[in-house]
């Protein structure tokens, strides 16, 4: 057995009266440590060094009483250090202070990070350092600095939340600025988290803390992918101080998004089997801040923002509304249509719906074959309605084909451009009407909604009667809007008669919206009717604007006189009287 001592020096080896010195270090512990080693007799001129848990050389020695020039470091066996204050500050941490620097190393301040980052840990000091090494392989775990959380309530049910002492409640009110304002000046804590009872927090880690020089920042935690989230770590007197001048929570000053991620639980979802969700909305008693409506299908949701009425906005999920998120301020905005509500997400991107089946209306037309076969090369899912007599009944027989609440009412006399796609949707966030595309006049010119292609909406065609009022038009008699793209050519001029009859009722409308105070571009129309045609039957198409003009002069435009305008036997009978043409065969 040789002789030992805690401090290495020549005074101390001069003393030794063995072969070798053993030198100890205070905070091993030796309890299991074998003392009767001894090196191989070609190895008895080296220091020998043993390891620790933590490093190569734990301060335990084994030296010759000759001297030694080198070190050699042993596996054989190691010393276990024991945990100490010496050298460290920042006691307040779950950590193992065992630890130790190499002493082969120069003097460092060892910092030390946590769980959640390279800084706020332990800090070991070698006398004598200045720089700083960051210890980026161990980190601790600090204790929880917040005193508790605040939670927010949004809904009227109970909540119950893990791992976290709630120091008061109180309700959301119209954005979570002044909803933390109001509560944190109740609060006695220095830092605080704030939770929502929207959230799920199981398995998060309320021990989480900011880097040291994060601790005044507003510190947010995403709500799901949604960076202004329903979390936050606070520090009460910094809050409140910063928040007391700014308007908006944005506005803090400093603030940091954490991109740990909180769980906010999906929207509920109400189903409506209206054409619009506006009535679905306005029938609903809203106690979540955010709905999702759907028509056939709810959809994953995208996660808003609660933070004020401005970001809490409607988000059609899939295209026309289908499925659409609703937040609970909007109800009370909503009137005709969703619109009335004036925050309406369009960064989005939707989903494509079901596309709105396509129906080919014919009845015998010369041309409605040709154009029935450029329709399914562009639209092979077009479907066909084909010699049902009367317009009335056709529009309704089409309705009733169509499976989807709107169809796209392509007529014989339209020949489709091949840009043409049928993917416009009808919009669900207003109140069910038609859709009325351009269309090309193959004589004049003209760019308008006349023998166009139509997307209509099923209910209001099958609710559209022939006998209602002074209807001169089925499609304009309930609500619709235009589209000003061009889908199609105006082919109406293969024969006379359709070409004659196609001209007499369009100028008839024209005419009567003129005398009802239509505008310039109205006007413009209804003068190129009469005056403008250049291809096959052009003088057919200006004679029928030209009866036009007449018989609407002879009825003193009477609605009963010109709504018979509408029906083909009148008007066939009418073409005969003036031209002596038999066209009883002509549909």
């Amino acid at each position: 057995m040789f002789d030992k001592c805690y401090s290495y020096s020549k005074e101390s080896l001069a003393h030794c009266k063995t072969r070798y010195l053993w030198v100890l270090d205070k905070q091993c512990d030796y309890s299991d440590f074998d003392f009767s080693w001894e090196p191989a007799p070609w190895e008895s001129h080296f220091r020998h060094a043993f390891g620790s848990q933590w490093q190569k050389d734990s301060g335990t020695y084994l030296v010759p009483k000759a001297g030694y020039t080198e070190t050699k470091y042993t596996k054989e066996q190691r010393v276990h250090r024991v945990d100490t204050d010496e050298h460290w500050d920042r006691l307040d941490f779950d950590f193992d202070y065992s630890w130790h620097p190499d002493p082969t190393e120069p003097p460092y301040i060892y910092q030390f990070g946590t769980q959640h980052q390279k800084t706020g840990g332990p800090r070991y000091t070698v006398p004598g350092a200045t720089a700083t090494k960051f210890v980026g392989d161990i980190t601790s775990r600090i204790r929880a600095v917040a005193d508790g959380a605040v939670l927010i309530k949004h809904l009227n049910s109970e909540y119950t939340v893990d791992g976290v002492d709630i120091l008061a409640t109180t309700r959301f009110i119209s954005n979570y600025l002044d909803t933390l304002k109001r509560t944190l000046r109740k609060v006695d804590a220095e830092y605080v988290w704030v939770i929502s009872d929207l959230c799920d927090y199981t398995g998060f880690d309320f021990s989480w803390h900011p880097e040291l020089w994060q601790n005044s920042m507003l510190h947010v935690f995403h709500s799901n992918e949604q960076k202004f989230g329903d979390t936050f770590f606070i520090h009460v007197e910094s809050f409140l101080e910063t928040a007391s001048n700014i308007k908006l929570l944005e506005y803090y000053s400093p603030l940091n998004f954490v991109e740990t991620r909180v769980k906010r639980t999906a929207p509920p979802t109400v189903k409506y089997t209206t054409d619009s969700v506006v009535d679905a909305i306005q029938q609903y008693e809203f106690e979540q801040p955010i709905i999702q409506f759907y028509k056939n299908q709810p959809v994953e949701p995208v996660t808003i923002s609660l933070w004020q009425e401005r970001l809490r906005t409607v988000v059609p999920l899939v295209r026309g509304s289908e499925s659409v998120l609703i937040p609970k301020d909007a109800k009370n905005h909503i009137n005709e249509q969703v619109y009335d509500y004036k925050w309406i997400d369009k960064k989005h991107v939707p989903l494509n719906p079901q596309p709105c089946d396509v129906i080919f209306i014919s009845n015998g037309e010369s041309m409605a074959e040709k154009h029935w076969q450029i329709l399914k090369t562009i639209c092979p899912r077009a479907k066909r309605v084909d010699g049902v007599d009367g317009r009335d009944l056709a529009y309704k027989t089409a309705a009733r084909l169509s499976n989807t609440d709107w169809f796209y009412a392509v007529f014989a006399k339209t020949e489709v451009l091949p840009t043409f796609k049928f993917d416009f949707v009808a919009d669900r966030l207003q109140e069910p009407k038609h859709y009325i595309f351009y269309s090309r006049n193959a004589l004049n010119g003209l760019e308008y909604g006349s023998m166009n292609i139509d997307l209509y909406n099923k209910q209001l065609v099958l609710d559209t009667h022939i006998e209602d009022g002074s209807m001169l038009d089925f499609t304009l008699s309930k609500k619709h809007t235009v589209i000003p793209e061009v889908a199609s050519i105006a082919q109406f001029n293969t024969d006379p008669w359709v070409t004659w009859r196609s001209a007499f009722r369009e100028v008839i409308k024209l005419k009567q919206e003129v005398d009802n105070g239509a505008g310039i571009e109205i006007r413009h129309r209804l003068d190129t009717w009469c005056k403008r045609a250049d291809g096959e039957n052009a003088e057919y198409c200006l004679a029928g604007a030209n009866d036009a003009l007449e018989f609407y002069h002879s009825v003193d435009a009477d609605p009963d006189e010109l709504q018979k305008s509408f029906h083909w036997d009148w008007i066939k009978n009418w073409y005969y009287n003036k031209y002596k043409v038999k066209i009883w065969a002509l549909p």
